[in-house]
Order: structure tokens, then sequence, then C-alpha cells
């Protein structure tokens, strides 16, 4: 499909380690194909794209039919203006209410982090500049989530996104191979982990606003009902100004890298 529609596009097909004829349907029908020689990842299939790729825009596409090649020309009415534009999935395009339930949460947290409102932080359907995917490739993870790592990597070094909505199609074959538990952790992990390294204090604050309101509980119970300042109130205390002096240097570090 996106052959007829856009004859005069290069197409790079990443065949990660693939058990069954992925690479010679691919080849047959026109596309560059690179083959990993065992399953590495999703992230890692992302970057051997980005470094085969030679256009000056990349457009990044799920293999199983879910993204509709029709939706590619929507995207790049708004390029070069913007520096990312990402297709975010309407309301029933999710796979399952658990995933829609997650994805929600992902987008306040990564909205948070990034102070811009994110429509569809784990989307895998996105256009970005060929330039702005290359500098974040040192970044990107070989597993999944590369879509969240690039999203609040862009717009934390103060690039341009714009969303636009698309209707995700049911996958031709298959499943998920995403585990809604041990993945929404490592998803949670990407985003905190993102966020103290290009706004450390983000992350930090908070924590340390919690830290100093529970030594400020913990000693007002303890002096109404022992009339006394504890230990475990000045360890509270003490573990909050640590914690706000760390994002204090973690800030000057971070603005001194860029």
């Amino acid at each position: 499909q996106i052959k007829q529609r856009y004859p005069d596009f290069e197409i790079v097909v990443v065949d990660d380690g693939s058990i069954d004829n992925t690479a010679a349907v691919a080849t047959d029908a026109g596309a560059l194909v690179i083959s990993h020689p065992y399953n590495i990842g999703n992230g890692a299939a992302i970057k051997s794209g980005i470094r085969a790729a030679t256009g000056d825009i990349l457009v990044f596409m799920d293999g199983d039919g879910q993204h509709d090649p029709e939706d590619i020309a929507k995207m790049l009415e708004h390029m070069p203006e913007f520096d990312m534009v990402v297709g975010a999935r309407v309301k029933g395009s999710q796979a399952s209410v658990g995933r829609g339930i997650g994805n929600m949460i992902y987008n306040w947290l990564g909205s948070y982090v990034s102070n811009f409102s994110i429509k569809d932080l784990t989307s895998g359907f996105r256009a970005v500049k060929a330039d702005v995917a290359r500098s974040f490739i040192y970044l990107l993870p070989n597993t999944y989530s590369y879509p969240t790592t690039i999203t609040l990597g862009v717009l934390r070094t103060g690039r341009s996104v714009k969303y636009i909505p698309i209707t995700a199609r049911p996958r031709n074959k298959g499943s998920s191979s995403i585990r809604l538990y041990h993945d929404g952790v490592k998803f949670f992990m990407i985003i905190v982990r993102i966020c103290t390294l290009y706004s450390p204090m983000r992350i930090f604050l908070p924590v340390s606003f919690i830290m100093f309101l529970l030594g400020s509980v913990r000693y007002l119970y303890s002096f109404i009902t022992e009339g006394r300042f504890t230990n475990m109130s000045a360890l509270l205390y003490v573990s909050s100004v640590i914690i706000f002096m760390m994002s204090l240097i973690s800030e000057q570090i971070c603005h001194m890298r860029f």
C-alpha cells in the first residue's frame, strides 16, 4: 500500500530475527530489508532502520498492519514545521481496556515530565526529522518503549511535537508480546530515567516535598502524644534536605551538559 500511494518513498523493513519468510516477501515487494541474525528487540530494529534510511524525514510504522498508510500524508502535511508528528490513537483503538488505562497513566506522567500535553506516549506511528531521530539513537533501548524515550527526549530538548488523531486497525496476525505489569514497570522506569536526564528537579522535588511533609506529620503526632521531637522526624527532615540538594546538583549538571 505504501508503494502504491507513495512510489518515490524509500521503504526499509527490519526483520528482527523472524522465523517466517518476512525478509523474502519484503524483498520481493521492493523494500530494502535489514535482517538481524536473531531477535534483538523492537528498539534495536528501530535503530537499525534509522541508520539505514537516507531520507530527510523518517516515518516509523509497526509491521503488524495496525497503521494505515493513508495517514502518512496527514503527518507529512505538518513537516518540516514540526520536528516530530505522532499518530495519536483515538478512543477505542487501544488493544484492550487495561492497555488503554495504562497508556492514560503514561500520558499523564509524560505530560508532567515534559510540561506538554501528550496525547499518546506509546504510539509507534510517527514521522521524525532524520537528524533529530539520529541524535537520540544512543538513548533508545533495544527492547520496547522507544516511542516513550524519543518523545520525552524531543520535548525536553526544546523541539516541537504535533499529535494528529488516527484509528489503529486490529493487527493482521499474532498478539502483542507486551506484558501489562512487567513491561509497565519498565515503561515507568524509562520515563523516570529520561526525566532525570533532562529535568531532574521534576523528579527530585516532589520526593523531597513528600519527605518533608512526612517529617512534619510525624513531628506533629509525636509532639501531641509524647511531647518530643523523635529520631524518625529528624531522619525524614534530613532526607528531605539531602534530596533537595541532590536535585540542585543534578539540575546544574544537566544544564552544563546541554
